[in-house]
């Protein structure tokens, strides 16, 4: 169970897969209730934001089929608190949005308590536009006494021109324990005392004496414990930490909630995993870790970070991928995109957006960029199909490739390919590298059932620059970060 990554819907995985008391640590940030769609947003290779923007997941929750039959299941099945709570919220907020999205996460909230050991704590990262209806729903589901901490999270963005309120610069984060028996390390923690401090003379750190009978306040040795509004900074975007997805906290964040309420070899949580960065906090600070997302293109985005970051030595499990043809076909049939983001991240591409093929990349599903001279940046295109092939697909990807100045082109395919397809693409030549001085088939069809083999696009080897890099891990002492010098 320990250091896997689970593609599904977090519900259904932990119902199958969790048993109860086993989970140290859960820290999610689920999808805020903010009336947006969020995109995974990458950079071209000059710097400037592209316009192929994938949509991930859109942050709208509206009141269905789904989010009714789940409100039946909560006020039949879940404690009793919890049913009379989410009841008397849809008295008060009737059938809509909101109220789609407190039933989503009452029932996963009920969940990640079931999973959680008693020593443990989950840490609830939202936003004040539903903040306050969450804490309603995980007093239900813990009991208001296992409320420890509203915790505060400050940082700045740039203001905007016709400002009509107060700029939005903080979230919170709703922090509960499963019994009166949690974990905490304050000293795990603690923010070093600034010189000001120190040289006031007002405080003795780490010693108490009595002077002209005044007993001068002991400090606790190392710094002071983080109070419950912590100042730390949002990922900028030219920083080697951001990878372009839309929703990523920084790993200092991450990393003050995991020494606080956990220990070396715990098990970490994170069920709306995202692009992994608890996970990879988990793993640089020895926790165990288990993270679930419901997209393959954030399964994939974790696999590229984790390999950045720890190299091949690093051993987990993926399960809810397909593992064999009929898997394949199963997503295939269920949902299109998905296979689509499945299939690319077997070979290491990166997704185009849809919209795109309106215009002049159609037929695009992904790209490759790689290198292989003097740091020319070169493009392997790809079209991905789970459905009926014929030549003409691959006479379009010829044409595609033309018009897109790609040194390569893939056509990867569920089904096997045709004869005509095989000549079609025989004739197509080879693209010689520079750098290599080889010659590389311009045209490639692959199947899946090849790629679940193992083969793979055949192009200048350890080249890619497809998806920037995550920022290999080093172990170093644990020298605890200065992140303001308040008192």
């Amino acid at each position: 169970m320990e250091n896997t990554l689970y593609y599904g819907d977090n519900l259904d995985i932990m119902r199958r897969y969790i048993p109860d008391n086993s989970i140290d640590l859960v820290y999610l940030d689920p999808p805020f209730k903010s009336d947006q769609s969020y995109n995974i947003l990458f950079k071209e290779k000059n710097g400037t934001e592209s316009v192929a923007q994938i949509k991930i997941f859109e942050d709208t929750w509206h009141w269905d089929q789904r989010a009714e039959e789940t409100f039946v299941e909560i006020t039949e099945k879940a404690p009793k608190k919890v049913a009379d709570l989410i009841i008397a919220l849809r008295n008060f907020l009737g059938s809509n949005d909101m109220m789609a999205y407190l039933v989503m996460m009452a029932i996963r909230l009920v969940e990640l308590y079931r999973v959680l050991k008693d020593t443990g704590s989950i840490y609830l990262h939202c936003d004040p536009t539903a903040s306050h209806y969450l804490k309603l729903v995980m007093d239900a589901v813990s009991g208001v006494k296992s409320f420890r901490n509203e915790v505060v999270w400050l940082y700045t963005r740039p203001g905007t021109k016709h400002q009509k309120q107060f700029p939005r610069v903080h979230d919170i984060i709703l922090w509960y324990s499963k019994s009166d028996n949690w974990i905490f390390n304050p000293d795990a923690v603690r923010i070093p005392y600034s010189q000001k401090t120190i040289e006031r003379g007002k405080y003795s750190v780490a010693t108490s004496k009595v002077t002209k009978g005044i007993h001068e306040r002991v400090l606790p040795y190392g710094g002071k414990c983080p109070e419950d509004w912590w100042h730390i900074p949002m990922i900028q975007g030219n920083a080697r930490e951001r990878l372009g997805y839309p929703t990523q906290k920084p790993e200092t964040l991450l990393e003050r909630i995991l020494k606080a309420s956990s220990n070396e070899g715990n098990i970490v949580l994170d069920p709306f995993c995202g692009c992994g960065t608890t996970i990879t906090v988990a793993e640089k600070l020895k926790r165990k870790w288990i993270g679930i997302d419901v997209t393959h293109l954030a399964i994939s985005l974790m696999r590229h970070r984790l390999k950045d970051a720890f190299g091949d030595k690093l051993k987990f499990d993926v399960i809810g991928e397909p593992v064999d043809l009929r898997g394949a076909e199963t997503l295939a049939k269920q949902d299109p995109y998905q296979f689509q983001w499945w299939a690319l991240g077997l070979v290491g591409a990166r997704p185009a957006e849809s919209e795109q093929k309106k215009g002049k990349d159609k037929g695009i599903d992904g790209y490759i960029y790689f290198y292989d001279e003097t740091q020319k940046t070169k493009k392997i295109i790809i079209q991905v199909k789970g459905g009926a092939v014929n030549p003409g697909y691959i006479r379009d990807l010829k044409g595609t490739m033309e018009r897109s100045n790609a040194q390569i082109g893939v056509f990867i395919t569920l089904k096997p390919p045709t004869k005509g397809m095989k000549e079609e693409a025989g004739i197509s030549g080879f693209y010689k590298s520079p750098g290599w001085n080889k010659n590389y088939p311009k045209l490639q069809i692959l199947t899946i059932e090849e790629l679940l083999q193992g083969k793979n696009i055949d192009y200048p080897p350890k080249t890619s620059v497809t998806f920037k890099k995550a920022e290999k891990h080093k172990e170093k002492t644990h020298k605890q970060l200065k992140l303001d010098d308040r008192d």
